[in-house]
């Protein structure tokens, strides 16, 4: 087996974020919190495809499930990080899925609830 070098640019860049960070899309008008990180893109290939190629994400790079919302609705959103920037609104996300798995915020930071030891 021949194992070929990763160039640096093809190497995963560290999550910049983490679980609890309230943040929000760098194009589009939407906010959210994280609740969780892959820390290289873990979609179909399907959903990558269907983002227009001009603006498509590099896949080696984390991707953050969001409880997100926008002026309209509340979703899951799939995001890149190079498209994410720190929230500097300071207002609470809204979305349901948040009070299920956060107990409240400190310092901006969501928290998560204690988890029930069996």
């Amino acid at each position: 087996m021949t194992v070929r070098p990763v160039s640096p640019a093809e190497a995963p860049s560290t999550a910049t974020f983490t679980i609890g960070d309230v943040v929000r899309h760098r194009v589009f008008p939407f906010r959210g919190v994280i609740f969780d990180v892959d820390p290289v893109f873990n979609n179909t290939e399907e959903w990558w495809e269907s983002i227009p190629e001009a603006i498509r994400p590099r896949k080696n790079q984390p991707f953050y499930h969001l409880f997100a919302e926008n002026e309209e609705s509340a979703y899951v959103a799939y995001v890149s990080q190079q498209n994410l920037l720190p929230d500097g609104e300071g207002d609470p996300i809204a979305h349901p899925g948040v009070t299920q798995m956060f107990s409240g915020r400190t310092n901006g930071r969501y928290q998560l609830r204690d988890q029930i030891r069996n």
